[in-house]
């Protein structure tokens, strides 16, 4: 036994260092409200989850070197990636997870940690941990902070889509991504959403999306309130505020009861940034408000159960609008 042991010992000391796993990109996550554009390289923001929320999807943006993750239509999650570098270039266009490895290592490089792998293609693109320099340096992966990458990981399902993109081979929509999700979550197609026409106050169609889980964003800056049900938008409408400016920054909510006449309760969720704000019930006079179309509220006032998620932000919402891309999950209710 005293022979064995030295030798299982010396065993321990050589293939430790060897086996050991890097971990790579920022520890924990940047504020809520950080623009996409301010992430530095291994920065990322994550503004939290739930499966039952919802379909998720991917965007990947290799222009921007950006990954935005969309659960039920609202961005969740945005991250600086690195992609693949000349000679190794990362393939564009829309794919599914094919498979899922939390402990994968590579086949090809001299056996690469690469932890939580997600596979794009059986040639060998996946989404995994790995090294962010600031510029494309993998042979084809895309690269992702590794707490970002395990968050994602724990939240993906097998064939989930995810749509890469890039200048000059996709639409702007992909390779500049908003806070809605550019693409229809089941197939990865282009969801093209005409801005509301000159006096137009809302456009309501349910019927784009019949079932499903319902999301709700509304930007402060461009005076709009979006609705996704099941990853697809069904509506959108003109805000108006009422006694001064509306509020600033970055917040989520979520429904938290309904009273008899089916008005809801909002209570505040804890994102990065404003994790003191969790299960702070929302005043009622700040619900009020916020003023929307008459016609508008009450198609969408029924729909309003526990569990729904509004998202207010004061960046743009608007694709044809200016200005920085848009952050993450935050909210603030309607006059509903």
């Amino acid at each position: 036994m005293s022979r064995i042991l030295p030798g299982l010992l010396l065993l321990f000391l050589l293939s430790g260092p060897a086996m050991a796993v890097p971990h790579w990109g920022a520890a924990k996550s940047s504020p809520a409200g950080t623009p996409p554009a301010a992430l530095r390289p291994g920065e990322w923001v994550w503004g939290g989850d739930a499966k039952d929320m919802g379909p998720m999807a991917v965007v990947v943006s290799l222009t921007e070197q950006r990954a935005y993750v969309y659960r039920n239509g609202l961005l969740i999650g945005v991250s600086s990636i690195s992609s693949g570098k000349p000679g190794y270039a990362t393939p564009t266009g829309v794919f599914t997870i094919l498979q899922k490895d939390k402990d994968h290592r590579s086949n090809v490089y001299n056996n690469a940690p690469m932890p939580y792998q997600q596979r794009l293609t059986w040639e060998g693109v996946a989404l995994h941990a790995g090294g962010l320099p600031g510029y494309p340096e993998s042979h084809g992966c895309i690269h992702l902070p590794t707490e970002f990458a395990r968050l994602l990981f724990e939240s993906s399902h097998l064939g989930m889509v995810v749509v890469i993109a890039k200048d000059r081979a996709s639409p702007s929509d992909l390779v500049h991504p908003l806070v809605t999700s550019p693409i229809d979550p089941a197939t990865g197609a282009l969801a093209v959403m005409p801005p509301l026409g000159p006096g137009t106050q809302y456009r309501w169609e349910p019927e784009k999306s019949p079932q499903g889980p319902l999301s709700m964003v509304l930007s402060t800056i461009d005076r709009r309130l979006v609705v996704l049900r099941n990853g697809i938008e069904i509506g959108r409408a003109q805000v108006e505020f009422r006694d001064g400016a509306p509020p600033a920054g970055t917040h989520a909510y979520q429904v938290a009861s309904t009273d008899p006449g089916g008005l809801p309760t909002w209570r505040r969720i804890g994102i990065p940034g404003h994790e003191r704000e969790a299960g702070e019930i929302l005043p009622a006079d700040q619900v009020k408000r916020v003023s929307l179309p008459p016609q508008f509220t009450a198609q969408v006032l029924p729909l309003l159960q526990p569990g729904v998620v509004l998202l207010l932000t004061d960046l743009h919402l608007l694709a044809e609008s200016t200005g920085p891309s848009l952050q993450l999950i935050n909210a603030d209710p309607p006059d509903l």
